[in-house]
């Protein structure tokens, strides 16, 4: 004989904005970390760029959500992105978000406008930049780039050599905030000092930087701003000396110098960089002798040694890039879709960065990109990644219908 027993228990429950109770909706990971994009800024782009006109069925928001995703869950391909947000169709809900065909994704990746893209990650940098703003005689600015190879399939446009194929990520990072201020994305066959001189400049700030970067013109300019920079100068490079100042005992400063670059360059061109300088020698761990020069002529040598030494973070920060998000395997292969991809993964890092200073537990970077994938799809909160589940509160007033089968 079958019988049903009708049980009634509480159901949980939260009060809504108007007092009476609701079942309570726990967001996902993902949900938390898409809070930290400022869509009001996506809109702004989307109407420049006239950025929805070509595609009805996937708007530019959908689109980022879905790279975003691919992103932060580690996809590998725009399969794999399709088939994992299938496979959470229900938690796209509150997103505002939907699953998307490949074939729909694909053509968006090669035919939507890029610089939609790398104006929201600009918007999120400087969002980062307004929590974290330094006096301008403390910025310090580390300029960089990163190769990015790519296959032959990329060879209309990105050929470097005969059988090289790439691109370049140009970077201007803060190594106090561990977070980027500028990028911009070239070729692979652009020079450095060429992405360079059309970087925006910030007076009064720090400027450090490698051999990429040797041109005494940029310097002048570096200079006429208000900036001190710190670089390197080549083995070959004449230095007249006028001055030496005393070195640090026990320390691996050789020589603290002033004095002055040539007056005259090849083929008799004027140096545009008259100013006095200052060349520091110093011997790494390695045994190398570096000559560093700079325009601060009052800073101690140790400062200086020091500054050119933090260089070394923006090449921190590529590695980290390169290990943790998807920039090393391209789901698109015109500029176009690297573009984007490449301004995504930078969204990604500025998301991960923004959400991880915004809680106490996880203290490491890559630790906390970890639990963000492992958990992404779950219902939890993102600053809370450590803590156990918390059970679901019961409410005496409401009822649960519980059915017994016999």
């Amino acid at each position: 004989m079958a019988w049903i027993l009708l049980g009634f228990e509480r159901f949980a429950h939260v009060r809504n904005t108007e007092g009476t109770h609701t079942m309570l909706h726990q967001n996902s990971v993902f949900h938390g970390a898409l809070k930290y994009v400022p869509w009001h800024q996506l809109d702004q782009s989307v109407e420049k760029h006239g950025a929805d006109d070509l595609s009805r069925t996937l708007s530019t928001k959908r689109h980022v959500i879905a790279l975003v995703y691919g992103q932060l869950s580690g996809a590998t391909s725009l399969r794999e992105i399709v088939t994992g947000m299938e496979s959470h169709e229900t938690r796209l809900y509150h997103l505002g978000a939907k699953p998307v065909k490949r074939s729909t994704l694909s053509d968006a990746n090669a035919q939507r406008p890029w610089q939609v893209f790398g104006e929201l990650c600009a918007a999120m940098m400087q969002q980062m930049h307004r929590g974290t703003r330094r006096a301008v005689k403390d910025a310090v600015r580390l300029i960089d780039s990163t190769s990015i190879r790519l296959s032959s399939l990329s060879k209309d446009w990105a050929t470097f050599s005969a059988d090289v194929y790439g691109a370049k990520a140009h970077i201007v990072y803060d190594p106090n905030a561990d977070r980027p201020v500028y990028f911009e994305v070239t070729r692979a066959n652009v020079n450095d000092i060429t992405a360079a001189k059309a970087m925006p400049i910030e007076a009064g700030a720090t400027y450090a930087f490698d051999l990429g970067y040797y041109d005494y013109g940029w310097w002048a300019g570096l200079d006429d701003a208000g900036c001190r920079f710190v670089t390197r100068l080549k083995k070959n490079a004449p230095f007249s000396v006028v001055k030496e100042n005393r070195v640090p005992k026990n320390s691996n400063i050789l020589h603290d110098r002033i004095g002055h670059l040539p007056a005259r360059l090849a083929n008799s061109r004027k140096n545009p960089l008259q100013v006095p300088l200052r060349e520091i020698t110093v011997t790494i761990d390695t045994g190398k002798l570096l000559r560093i020069v700079t325009n601060d002529l009052d800073a101690p040598a140790e400062e200086i040694a020091e500054l050119y030494k933090q260089r070394w973070q923006i090449e921190l920060f590529f590695r980290w890039v390169k290990q943790t998000l998807r920039i090393r395997r391209f789901i698109g292969v015109s500029e176009n879709a690297v573009r984007i991809q490449i301004a995504v993964a930078l969204i990604a890092f500025l998301i991960l960065r923004m959400a991880q200073l915004a809680q106490k537990a996880v203290h490491s970077p890559l630790e906390f990109a970890r639990l963000v994938r492992i958990n992404l799809m779950h219902r939890r909160s993102i600053n809370q990644l450590l803590e156990p589940l918390q059970p679901i509160p019961i409410n005496s007033n409401q009822l649960k219908l519980g059915l017994y089968f016999q």
